[in-house]
């Protein structure tokens, strides 16, 4: 755990996000934002019970002091209030809302099924706030095309990197995190590249071949010389594996570059085209698109078939009654 995490969470909350990183295998990042969750919510709690002075700076409230005996009077009434506050006061979106009760839902499930610190759980009736799903932005085929024209045009000292890097994203539809942690020795001999994905579940990938073709080109140029980490596919001007902010400038650059900025363009979007283009023109059966996606439950990767997709309209045209109604015009 980062030692930020460390030095300002009391013991009882240390210990269960030691549960979650060691046992349940959760990221560092999903550690950090169980930390930083339940730690509003502590200051939220001492600041309603009077236990810090009401003109203390939220943000400055210390949390080391918060022990069982606290957290045993917290009642479902307290996290109702508390998620209000967030709506009211900090103007959370639903989805932060759901974010923080579902930090909530598994530090108190820990607590009583799994530490045995409490009899009984206090928000087991907690609901999430509903998250409205809107369908996600993509890239269009024909824009996708236009971006890695893009790179190829342009004659900088990592084209061949960049160029990888995007078609990684289009062809393979992996998440930032997924590429920034790609090793040398993830990629097969086979044409499969291994990822490591939410919760360190690993994954296998086929790579097509506009991906093995952009990698074996990056290879022939991948510095060798003076890196510092000498695992790292990706490597960085000042030879460290690339990150995943310097990832995230260099695609908004290319998008800008190719007319594309603007719009609301990110590399998570290039995640979202990759999926909808495999589900529109390749006919992959969602099942399929879930493994691919390393989705852990269907229902996330089912978004993709709310899309107007030209499967739906193919289908449609080829009806036989789709064109009667010219028929009747024309007598």
């Amino acid at each position: 755990m980062k030692e930020e995490i460390l030095s300002n969470s009391p013991e009882i909350l240390k210990k269960f996000l030691g549960y979650m990183q060691t046992v349940k295998g959760r990221s560092l990042k999903t550690v950090d934002e169980y930390f930083c969750d339940l730690r509003t919510f502590f200051r939220y709690i001492k600041l309603k019970r009077g236990i810090v002075d009401k003109s203390a700076k939220f943000n400055e409230i210390n949390i080391n002091d918060v022990n069982l005996e606290l957290i045993k009077t917290i009642s479902l009434t307290d996290v109702f209030e508390y998620v209000n506050y967030l709506a009211d006061e900090r103007k959370n979106n639903a989805a932060a809302r759901s974010r923080k009760v579902s930090s909530l839902r598994m530090f108190f499930k820990y607590l009583t099924h799994k530490a045995e610190l409490l009899s009984s759980n206090p928000v087991e009736q907690l609901e999430t706030p509903k998250i409205s799903k809107s369908l996600p932005k993509f890239l269009s085929l024909e824009q996708s095309k236009k971006l890695l024209d893009t790179v190829i045009n342009y004659a900088g000292k990592f084209k061949e990197r960049d160029y990888c890097i995007i078609t990684l994203f289009l062809n393979c539809g992996m998440r930032l995190s997924e590429l920034v942690g790609i090793n040398l020795k993830d990629i097969g001999d086979d044409f499969t590249l291994k990822l490591k994905g939410k919760g360190n579940k690993e994954r296998m990938i086929y790579l097509n071949e506009a991906c093995r073709e952009s990698l074996k080109n990056y290879m022939k140029v991948r510095p060798r010389e003076g890196v510092k980490d000498k695992n790292a596919l990706f490597i960085s001007r000042q030879h460290n594996r690339l990150s995943g902010k310097t990832i995230q400038g260099m695609v908004e650059a290319y998008f800008e570059r190719a007319g594309l900025s603007g719009f609301g363009y990110s590399v998570h979007k290039l995640r979202h085209t990759a999926a909808t283009l495999m589900y529109q023109y390749a006919d992959v059966d969602i099942r399929i698109l879930k493994d691919i996606l390393g989705h852990e439950n269907l229902g996330t990767t089912e978004i993709y078939t709310h899309l107007a997709n030209k499967q739906i309209q193919t289908a449609l045209e080829s009806n036989p009654l789709s064109n009667i109604q010219n028929e009747v015009e024309e007598k």
